[in-house]
């Protein structure tokens, strides 16, 4: 298949639809840190993230992490709420961040450290947010214990974004 326009929109189009299934999926997943941390999530759809920054660039990954927001949001009954604009903060600056890194600290960053400063940079957002919603800035103490959670989940992102360049199919040809 020659490597054109339709080509990409279809591919990122799957890209969209598995982030996607992956965001509604993970929303379904009970977790025990829900106790300590309410709405942690383990960030699988940033794996699709960056996979689409690695293979299509920083505008392709921002319009699936716009996407893949916006219709989790729709489908479970959030959209403009809250709860909506921390995961669209979250997803859209994170994927920026992961970009932009990649690109151009490519030397100075491996795929895992990208994933890291994406963990942390999507959690900041959240907390920006949140700060502007309730009016204080004091809600960023939190972001220590949520790092506690969000690095260990943004290396697993990393670990298998670098499996799947690895071993899977790209959108390159």
């Amino acid at each position: 298949m020659p490597n054109s326009r339709t080509h990409r929109i279809v591919y990122l189009g799957l890209t969209t639809g598995l982030a996607l299934g992956l965001h509604i999926f993970e929303a379904m997943i009970p977790l025990p840190t829900d106790l300590v941390m309410p709405g942690f999530k383990l960030g699988l759809a940033n794996i699709v993230s960056l996979y689409v920054i690695m293979n299509f660039g920083i505008k392709d990954a921002v319009t699936v992490s716009m996407l893949r927001t916006i219709l989790g949001s729709v489908l479970s009954g959030t959209f403009w709420t809250v709860t909506f604009f921390f995961s669209f903060s979250g997803g859209v600056v994170s994927a920026i961040v992961m970009g932009l890194v990649y690109k151009y600290g490519g030397k100075l960053f491996s795929l895992l450290g990208v994933s890291l400063l994406g963990a942390l940079t999507h959690n900041l957002a959240q907390l920006l947010v949140a700060a502007f919603v309730i009016q204080t800035i004091s809600i960023l103490g939190y972001l220590p214990m949520m790092m506690f959670f969000a690095l260990p989940t943004g290396a697993f992102v990393g670990i298998v974004a670098k499996q799947v360049q690895k071993h899977g199919a790209t959108g390159k040809r």
